[in-house]
Order: structure tokens, then C-alpha cells, then sequence
């Protein structure tokens, strides 16, 4: 077989979201089941004065709506005769939705006003096999028919070919992060100043701003106003010449100004600032992702140390950690972005945050079920970028889709899968 390049995966893609549209939820025309259970299928789908499904057995007839302008969506069945309104309290009905899995939900009826209404609440997504029955003046009236939306149906061959992947819907770790903005600087340690050891008059300076220096290099040559005699003033540490405060005829001292500062720019690290609403939930030993801002080089440390800030005032603290070399891609003055796990910990139910799509004004994942997949609209709690809490709307151990959603949220959107009631 030949592997897939990356215009054939885009070409079976295609082609697989095709093969969806034509596969498309809808709803057929209801059927009336007679008394020996025989099947009439009902020449079209009517709505009612309440733009409900009419469903028909004679002279009898009965709209179904689910009202949803309260706080839950629920059943309103209206009676009619030869068309014309009928006494709820003359008629008793029943409605059962078998949903994917399966599952079903029953529903009961008690007249209210001029129609029949369940306590019930018709939950999301209301997309169902619907058998209804209806008894009025003695007689027994039953339909079925099916009413999906966001439901599809895939072949496993089109959907491996689509890279739908799938996993089962269960517990998973969170860890809650924290986003920090900050800069590279050597470390304390990786900085040294320079001084003469004795007052007196620079004779010769050897180095330049940003010039490389060793270890016991000398730097300068400085004639003692005491003694008269010259002594060499050497590198106490290799790096680069951050800062040169003094040049050759200058009179320096043993105090006060450095004559030269020394920075190592291999000893890094990234300091964060953090403000007093976050200073308490951040600690030393706290997982740390340090990003440039421009997001091309990143690295995982820790928080090796906390310190209190320069301005007393902000009670800002700033929080250390070290940073590897790596080759110099890492440099003092660098803005940089860090994400700091700041809690962890087990939810009992929890999806993938890659497999979360918009359906309506709901965010949902979709459920597989042999080769259909459906809309599972979800109530969520906290997300990380890996893992998103599931709080309501999907049964823990639901396989559900990971990888490929977006091709079947295609179809579904294509086909036409609205809700119409």
C-alpha cells in the first residue's frame, strides 16, 4: 500500500468529508404503526399551528414541540380533531427516546391549558429514535421515526484513512498553571566587579566593552598614589566585559565604582515577576516551561530560588530559575514568557482539550458508537492544554473522538444537522 503524503492525507480528507455530507443526519417522514404492528409510512412532514411535528392517525391528531423558553427544554403535545383543538384532559400519551448507545428516556403526559406536558426534561442532544403513542375516545394511536442531529455515519476504513483516532472518556491528572512574564540575566554568581586593590592612576587599559576575557587575565595597569608602584589588575573570573567605567589616566580608588564588570553568559537564569495575588501559590521546586517571546526556543526548569523585589512599595517578588546554555540562545536582557504548574491534581472525568469542537452554542466532543458518531454537548470545569475537565454531558468510559474531529463536525455542519423541532 502506499504511505500517505502529506497531499493524499489532504486529498482522503477531502474525500472522506464528502462521503459524510452524503451520509448526512436527518429526518424521515413519521410512520403510524397499525394495530398489528404493520409500519404506514406518512406521505409528508407536517408542522402544526405551534410549528411542531404533526403526527396523523385519521380523524386524531397530535403536535409534538419541545418548548425551550424556560430554564430546561421540554415535551408539549397538542390534541386536535378534524383540526380543530382538542380537551387535554380527553387524551393520554406517552413518548420514548431511544438514544445512541442505546439508552432510553420515557416520558409521561398530564393535561395543563390546551396541551399535554412532562416534567421530564428533554436533555441534550436531542437527537433520538422517537416512538410516541396516544390513546383518545378509546383508540390507540402509535407512531415512530427518527429525529437526529449531529450524528454521522463513517465506514472504520474511511475513518482510519481520515486519521480519526478515539479513546475512552475517564480520570485524568490537571495540573493548574500560572502564566509569569520576566528576563534573562547572569546569575549573581556569574558577575563579577573589578576594583584596584589601591588608589592611584590607571596606566594602561587592556580591554574593551564587550571584549571576552580568561581568568587571571590582566585587565589593567594601576601606579599605587601611596607607593608609586605599579601593580596589574587581573580577571577574577572568565567572561565578557559587561561594564567599563574607568579608561588609562583615570584616577580609581579602592571603594565605590567598579572599575570593570565581568559577566559570565553561560550562567543564566530567567527572573519572574510575581505580583501579591500570585506570590502565595507560587514555591522553590515548582515546574517551570520559559519561552522567548518570539516562541522559538524553550526550556523546562524549576523554581530554584523566591526573592523580594527592588520596590517595596509593589511587594513584588521575583522568582529565579536557572537556565541551561544551550549554544547561546539564551541571552541577558531577553524577554521571556514561563508557565508555572502551581497545582495538580486527579478529576474523575476529563477528555482530551485537542478533542473539543464548537457545535451551536455549545462546545462538545463527539461520541463514537460502532461506525455513528454524535454531538456529546458538555458542561466543563478547568482545562490545561492537554487535559479539559468534564463536569456534565458524556458518561464516564464513552469513546470519543481525539484526533480527526474536525472532519466529522464538517459533515454534520454540511449536511444540514440542525435542530428543528
Amino acid at each position: 500500500m502506499m504511505p500517505l503524503t502529506p497531499s493524499r492525507r489532504w486529498i482522503a480528507a477531502s474525500a472522506i468529508v464528502l462521503a459524510f455530507a452524503a451520509a448526512g443526519c436527518s429526518e424521515k417522514p413519521a410512520e403510524k404503526v397499525g394495530e398489528n404492528g404493520e409500519a404506514a409510512a406518512a406521505a409528508d412532514y407536517e408542522r402544526g399551528p405551534h410549528r411542531g411535528r404533526m403526527l396523523r392517525d385519521g380523524d386524531f391528531a397530535l403536535e409534538i414541540t419541545i418548548f425551550e423558553e424556560g430554564p430546561e427544554p421540554l415535551f408539549r403535545l397538542y390534541p386536535y380533531v378534524k383540526d380543530k383543538p382538542l380537551d387535554p384532559r380527553r387524551v393520554q400519551a406517552t413518548i420514548a427516546l431511544t438514544r445512541l448507545g442505546p439508552k432510553v428516556d420515557r416520558f409521561t403526559f398530564t393535561p395543563t391549558e390546551d396541551y399535554l406536558a412532562s416534567p421530564g426534561v428533554v436533555s441534550e442532544p436531542h437527537s433520538f429514535d422517537v416512538a410516541v403513542t396516544a390513546t383518545q375516545n378509546g383508540k390507540r394511536s402509535a407512531w415512530a421515526y427518527p429525529s437526529y442531529e449531529g450524528r454521522t455515519v463513517i465506514s472504520a476504513d474511511a475513518a482510519r484513512a481520515g486519521g480519526v483516532t478515539t479513546q475512552r472518556a475517564g480520570s485524568a491528572i490537571l495540573g493548574e498553571s500560572l502564566p509569569l512574564s520576566g528576563r534573562v540575566e547572569i546569575t549573581p554568581e556569574g558577575q563579577s566587579d573589578v576594583f584596584a586593590r589601591y588608589p592611584g592612576r590607571v596606566m594602561a587599559m587592556n580591554v574593551e566593552l564587550g571584549q571576552r576575557v580568561s581568568r587571571g587575565q590582566v585587565l589593567a595597569r594601576v601606579e599605587s598614589s601611596e607607593s608609586l608602584q605599579t601593580y596589574s589588575v587581573t580577571a577574577p573570573i572568565s567572561g565578557v566585559i559587561m561594564a567599563k567605567n574607568v579608561n588609562a589616566g583615570a584616577i580609581t580608588g579602592a571603594g565605590g565604582e567598579p572599575m570593570l564588570v565581568i559577566g559570565d553568559p553561560t550562567r543564566l537564569h530567567a527572573e519572574f515577576a510575581l505580583y501579591p495575588r500570585d506570590a502565595e501559590r507560587v514555591r522553590r521546586g515548582q515546574r517551570v516551561e520559559v519561552t522567548s517571546l518570539a516562541g522559538d526556543h524553550r526550556f523546562n526548569g524549576v523554581i530554584e530560588t523566591i526573592l523580594s523585589g527592588t520596590d517595596p512599595m509593589s511587594q513584588t517578588l521575583i522568582a529565579h530559575v536557572d537556565l541551561a546554555y544551550q549554544g547561546g540562545v539564551w541571552r541577558p536582557g531577553l524577554g521571556v514568557q514561563g508557565t508555572v504548574q502551581v497545582g495538580e491534581g486527579e478529576v474523575p472525568l476529563a477528555v482530551q482539550t485537542k478533542a473539543l469542537q464548537p457545535f451551536r452554542e455549545f462546545t462538545v466532543v463527539y461520541a463514537k458508537v460502532g461506525n455513528t458518531y454524535e454531538v456529546r454537548m458538555l458542561d466543563l470545569g478547568r482545562r490545561t492544554d492537554e487535559w479539559t475537565e468534564v463536569l456534565g454531558g458524556l458518561e464516564p468510559g464513552t469513546e470519543y473522538v481525539v484526533d480527526g474531529a474536525f472532519l466529522i463536525r464538517a459533515d454534520i455542519e454540511k449536511s444540514g444537522a440542525s435542530h428543528d423541532h
